[in-house]
């Protein structure tokens, strides 16, 4: 978690209608780029779906470096750094507004470096939204270092917009049997549920388990099969007690998991997966998976992490 000193709670300002009120709410974040002002889209229509309120946060990581953020007496009133980050955070808070009138938005300008700003002010959201690029970066990057770090580090699940324009299709959860993959049966099924949509659950498997140029081991395929079976037909069963008058489509599909879900994407409004799956080095955050479906899938990708600390828990 950040310090107190990493957020600037000191420094923060809010623009909205008065203080925040309590209970869950979709957090995101913005910048000004065109991929985050379609994430302030996307979380309105989340907060909207859910009856929950929605909170624009900008970081203003300038009084950090000490520079003089008021305007030059010689120019303009409005070129200030520090009206230009409140000209970001409006420009956001109004296409919220205009995206989901019937829903309670505030916006947040606080002090500090991005990546900890949204990561700490995660605590107590439902869920966290943010664009796949932003005003950062390089153009041959295809994501953007926040959205990287916010689905390894959120205390909520993590919202990457990406993908086609406008997608369409049922929501689409990846099982794998993980914990990880269990905490994103309920966020999958809220999603699916409030978007009036199919929910397709889809285990992918393989007979045989190589690394590089290492010769794979091969298995009986019909056991492998036989067990992949049990996984996916095991978490349903534990999730619709869960969400009774609900049904997930079952769908195990023979291939790696990278590539099973990264063709099913592109018929998915929404990609919901956990942070890690049951392979890879259990010190990492985020599984090569997950990395790779954030990356490079065809519709918005839903994050979520089995941790102590997801108090705001699925949007509901």
């Amino acid at each position: 978690m950040a310090s107190s000193e990493d957020r600037g709670t000191a420094a923060q300002t809010t623009a909205g209608e008065g203080p925040a009120a309590p209970g869950p709410f979709v957090l995101v974040g913005t910048d000004g780029s065109p991929s985050a002002l379609g994430a302030v889209e996307t979380a309105a229509l989340e907060a909207a779906r859910h009856g929950v309120r929605l909170v624009v946060v900008h970081a203003f990581i300038w009084p950090l470096f000490r520079v003089d953020l008021e305007p030059s007496v010689y120019g303009p009133t409005e070129s200030g750094l520090r009206r230009q980050a409140g000209i970001v955070l409006d420009t956001a808070v109004a296409r919220a507004r205009a995206v989901a009138p019937g829903t309670a938005v505030s916006g947040e300008l606080i002090t500090g470096e991005p990546l900890a700003v949204l990561a700490t002010r995660s605590e107590g959201a439902a869920l966290v939204v943010v664009g796949s690029r932003g005003t950062g970066g390089f153009g041959g990057l295809v994501l953007g270092s926040v959205a990287v770090h916010l689905a390894a580090h959120a205390h909520c699940p993590v919202l990457v917009v990406r993908g086609r324009d406008e997608p369409s299709g049922p929501v689409l959860l990846a099982v794998d049997g993980s914990p990880d993959s269990d905490a994103a049966v309920d966020l999958a099924f809220a999603e699916a549920r409030a978007r009036e949509t199919g929910l397709v659950a889809v285990h992918a498997w393989a007979p045989r388990i190589g690394f590089g140029d290492m010769t794979p081991h091969f298995f009986n395929p019909e056991q492998v099969r036989t067990e992949a079976r049990r996984v996916l037909d095991g978490t349903l069963e534990r999730a619709a007690a869960r969400h009774p008058g609900f049904e997930a489509e079952p769908r195990l599909l023979l291939g790696r998991p990278r590539q099973v879900l990264l063709e099913e994407s592109a018929g998915a409004q929404l990609l919901v997966m956990g942070a890690r799956g049951r392979g890879g080095f259990t010190g990492l955050l985020l599984g090569s998976v997950s990395q790779a479906l954030l990356h490079h899938a065809h519709c918005p990708v839903a994050i979520v992490r089995n941790t102590p600390d997801r108090a705001g828990g699925a949007v509901r």
